[in-house]
């Protein structure tokens, strides 16, 4: 099951977890892990790119862990794209949650 869990601080994300592999096809076949992936791996490069953001960024070596936080420092502007970005993000993941919910869990903290 992929697990996801999303850092809120004062209403803003400051960061999120992805763990776990969703197990819905065989390797290179799961459309579950598939699109999660797509998701969140698009929407870090959106903030890096569109924001000029330097994320903390750790990857696990063989998939099934991805760790991104937000700098402290950034200014409301590029603070305020940054999240509009990683909401997108959320949204998306939680259409997939609804549709494969035996595959994949979102937790806010």
């Amino acid at each position: 099951m992929i697990h996801v869990t999303v850092y809120r601080s004062n209403n803003l994300i400051t960061a999120f977890q992805i763990t776990g592999h969703a197990d819905s096809g065989p390797y290179g076949y799961d459309l579950v892990c598939a699109g999660v992936s797509a998701v969140s791996i698009g929407a870090v490069n959106a903030v890096m790119e569109l924001c000029q953001v330097e994320l903390e960024i750790e990857q696990g070596s063989e998939g099934g862990y991805l760790h991104v936080t937000l700098p402290e420092t950034l200014d409301g502007v590029l603070m305020k794209k940054a999240q509009l970005l990683f909401e997108g993000m959320l949204i998306s993941l939680k259409s997939i949650e609804m549709e494969y919910r035996q595959f994949i869990t979102i937790q806010r903290v």
